[in-house]
């Protein structure tokens, strides 16, 4: 038993002032002393193991992203740390409030090649938004809060805290008193000002929502707003749940493979609104749906990090602030007058979401529209990166906020760790995993993970035998040299199994329905083997018409 103020249990005490009640964590030696802290709050924060530190930075990313708190990862140093550095890059590229605690030596054996050291200010300090080390006993309160504003705040993001050993067990200081409550900037009124006199003048306007912030209320009072003025609301890349997507005036979303009538609306669009979008490379499709020629005439920016305005295009106007103030006050805008836009984008929304013709057994467009109209409107849907994503994405609506889980970093092996994490952390709601045959692998061991803490996902594994991305890319520019892209997988049902999870093999579609009731009602985590045809390499595209050119 340690004294009641040391370093690890003001760390601990700080997570629990600050609403914390799950933190992630691969354990080991070099934090034993936190660990023994949270052993005596177990009632309140929940420890949930998993089986590698990628899974557990990706489920406190996923934490992070389902409840607008920091998730709260914790590793051992070195490798421990290394592998973690895939979820704190997801939180930086998708401004996910996440603090990742790692292990590391003591103070004293620092600069000498000790066991596992690493400078963690060095490999961290371009992923995430502070990298630090805790090197008084006594500021642990400080740099805890530090940690929560850093990540809460502006541009939300990852913070990375090294732990030095023998500091843990030192006095910590003055105990914490209060929740950090982050800064929220408001709107300046000349910039509404000149918002409603450019919207008056508009022809064809409309809105572009992405990033992270968004309370429902805001949400809602400028989905509303965009209704009463006929104002096409387009979404930004794996953001498609800040709205209903059945809005009258939803466009669809601008990631990979958008529908070509909704880039074209963008190119033609005389007033650019982007609200919390940082409009990088997916949504302007490698830089080129915005010219810069002109993008200074017709956009419209708000962002609640300053240093992302002008970054890459300019602008007509641009504001720094909250996503949520300024979604409030940009919807009490009356420019006195309404266009017809929305109601039509949202026409060819529609068009572009119905079943297309494949050539295998399994048709993914119409397994999309099953898995629709079964699941209730607030299942959580999670995916990591590969092609079977992009038919998840263009046929599967989202009725309701916080419904998707998806990594804006195109990593792979996401998915799987936050569907765990958001079954754990949300249990009364449905979780399913949507996860291409190389996706599923890179984090399969967390199967593990949902058993141990009876986390009924259902995980449905797309399985055509090929990392189907770099497939498609291959076929394309080298059509017919396949190389590096087969796979040979396990079988999956099995693989499940082995874990205590039910597993269920679907050849075609007529049978994903039925195994898909089967796998919602096993009262346990279940799998669905879902084989498909490489060949339909993506929604509309066959690999036979890639290499024909």
């Amino acid at each position: 038993m340690q004294p009641a103020d040391t370093a690890a249990r003001r760390l601990v005490e700080t997570l629990l002032v600050n609403g914390i009640d799950h933190v992630f964590c691969v354990p080991g030696e070099s934090y034993l002393a936190v660990l023994d802290a949270l052993y005596d709050v177990r009632d309140r924060i929940e420890l949930v193991i998993c089986r590698h530190e990628a899974g557990a930075a990706n489920m406190a990313e996923a934490y992070g992203k389902l409840t607008g708190r920091p998730g709260v990862c914790m590793v051992t140093r070195g490798p421990g740390a290394t592998h973690a550095s895939i979820g704190v890059h997801t939180a930086h590229q998708d401004s996910t409030p996440m603090i990742l605690f790692v292990g590391q030596v003591g103070l004293a054996d620092r600069g000498r090649g000790a066991f596992q050291e690493v400078d963690y200010r060095e490999v961290f300090g371009g992923l995430a938004k502070w990298a630090t080390e805790l090197e008084s006993a006594d500021r642990t309160v400080e740099v805890v809060e530090r940690a929560f504003a850093t990540a809460l705040q502006g541009r939300m993001g990852p913070v990375v805290i090294a732990l030095p050993e023998n500091i843990l067990h030192q006095p910590g200081g003055p105990s914490s008193k209060q929740a950090v409550t982050p800064a929220r900037a408001g709107v300046d009124p000349a910039f509404l000002t000149a918002l409603e006199a450019r919207l008056e003048a508009a022809e064809r306007p409309m809105l572009i929502l992405g990033g992270q912030g968004w309370t429902d209320a805001a949400a809602k009072s400028l989905a509303d707003w965009a209704e009463r003025l006929g104002l096409p609301i387009a979404l930004s890349f794996r953001r498609k749940d800040l709205i209903d997507n059945r809005h009258p005036c939803y466009a669809g979303d601008l990631g990979l493979g958008p529908n070509p009538k909704l880039v074209q609306r963008v190119r033609d669009s005389d007033l650019l609104i982007a609200i919390g979008a940082r409009l990088g490379e997916n949504p302007t499709q490698s830089y080129s749906l915005l010219d810069r020629t002109t993008t200074g005439e017709r956009l419209v920016h708000v962002h609640p990090g300053p240093e992302e305005l002008g970054r890459v295009w300019p602008t007509a106007l641009s504001c720094a602030a909250d996503v949520s103030l300024a979604a409030e006050a940009i919807a009490a805008i009356s420019p006195g007058r309404a266009w017809s836009d929305g109601r039509e984008a949202h026409a060819d929304y529609t068009a572009f979401i119905q079943p297309v013709a494949v050539t295998g057994a399994v048709n993914m467009s119409e397994v999309m529209g099953l898995l629709r109209a079964r699941l209730p409107d607030d299942a959580i849907v999670t995916n990591g990166a590969g092609n079977f994503a992009a038919w998840l994405h263009r046929f599967f609506p989202h009725h309701a906020r916080r419904t998707q889980l998806a990594p804006t970093s195109g990593a792979m092996g996401y998915g799987v760790p936050a569907a765990v994490a958001a079954k754990i952390v949300e249990p009364s709601r449905t979780v399913v995993n949507i996860a291409g045959d190389g996706d599923f692998m890179m984090t399969s061991q967390e199967l593990a993970t949902a058993v141990q803490y009876d986390a009924a996902v259902v995980f449905v594994v797309v399985d055509n035998g090929t990392y189907g991305t770099i497939r498609m890319h291959q076929e394309r520019d080298y059509p017919a040299r396949v190389s590096g892209t087969d796979l040979k997988n396990p079988d999956f049902v099995a693989y499940a199994e082995a874990f205590g999870v039910a597993g269920i093999r679907v050849d075609r579609t007529e049978d994903f329905a039925a195994a898909l009731d089967q796998a919602l009602d096993a009262g346990r985590p279940a799998l669905i083997h879902l084989i498909t045809s490489a060949e339909d390499i993506a929604p509309g595209r066959t690999i036979s018409q890639l290499r024909a050119g």
